[in-house]
């Protein structure tokens, strides 16, 4: 057996691996584990938004650490949080396996689609660490503001580094207006298993998927706006992350409704991912 043939059975191996019901099941928890943080993250916004917005009220942060907490703080919220660990470990394979073998659809080996999940493998890796280090009782890093701050600090530090965070602020920028553009176009339609989906269950979806991504993209891109100005500035403290930027939203015109509406499009993605769970093609 020459080495072609090998690499073309590994390869065969590898999509099989990629395509069975272990991984299915891997993905699907992956997205009910981001649902429920998504889902939890709107919920303590929508708090904040109706405790004492102008006096910056809400004591549990709005993002992944005061989600965290909020399960934690549960009956069996040990158990919960191992859990959602779990599933975004399984969510970051799925990625990894789209990376290696190409997703599901037509256009799923096209370079670009694999490199973007490549990119997601690295993300939700990253997010599995931080839930699972939660799990087990390392609190330190669960602000998100603060690792923002951190990172873009630790940035600044290195040659061109005001150049690096300033381009980093602007693809993040990008990215949210990519994800909220890809909403409106309902893009997600052609992962769905729509055939096998009544037409209430689509338009229920519709609402969660436009309304949450919309909400998700603005975020993003607040988000990137401050990791900008931070560069602009020369100041890494201006970074922010969810419950900073999400709290910012307070100081615009009818802040406490826009940060409310926000909140409320979080809630939504957190449902989207549920539906995503059920009905997406993996």
């Amino acid at each position: 057996m020459n080495a072609r043939t090998m690499s073309l059975r590994g390869r065969s191996k590898g999509r099989q691996a990629a395509n069975s019901s272990a991984m299915d099941a891997a993905a699907r928890w992956g997205f009910m584990a981001r649902g429920t943080i998504y889902l939890l993250i709107g919920l303590l916004a929508l708090q904040i938004a109706f405790a004492d917005v102008g006096g910056g009220g809400g004591g549990e942060q709005a993002d992944r650490g005061g989600a965290l907490a909020e399960i934690g703080e549960q009956p069996m919220g040990s158990v919960l949080l191992w859990a959602l660990g779990v599933g975004l470990v399984g969510m970051s394979l799925w990625r990894l396996s789209e990376a290696l073998f190409g997703a599901s659809g037509p256009d799923g080996r096209k370079a670009s689609k694999r490199l973007l999940s490549a990119g997601r493998f690295v993300f939700y890796g990253f997010v599995a660490y931080s839930v699972l280090t939660f799990a087990a009782g390392d609190k330190s890093g669960s602000s998100g503001d603060q690792q923002s701050q951190d990172i873009t600090a630790t940035a600044m530090e290195q040659p061109g580094g005001r150049w690096i965070v300033g381009i980093a602020g602007a693809a993040i920028i990008g990215a949210g207006l990519w994800i909220a553009v890809r909403a409106l176009r309902r893009d997600y339609h052609k992962h769905l298993k729509l055939g096998q989906m009544s037409r209430r269950v689509r338009q229920f979806v519709d609402v969660t998927g436009v309304g949450g991504g919309v909400a998700r993209g603005v975020l993003f891109g607040g988000i990137g706006v401050f990791v900008l100005q931070a560069a602009i500035e020369y100041e890494p403290d201006k970074a922010k992350g969810f419950d900073a930027t999400l709290r910012s939203f307070a100081d615009a015109p009818a802040g406490r409704w826009l940060l409310a509406l926000v909140a409320l499009g979080l809630v939504l993605f957190g449902v989207f991912s549920f539906a995503m769970a059920r009905w997406r093609k993996v």
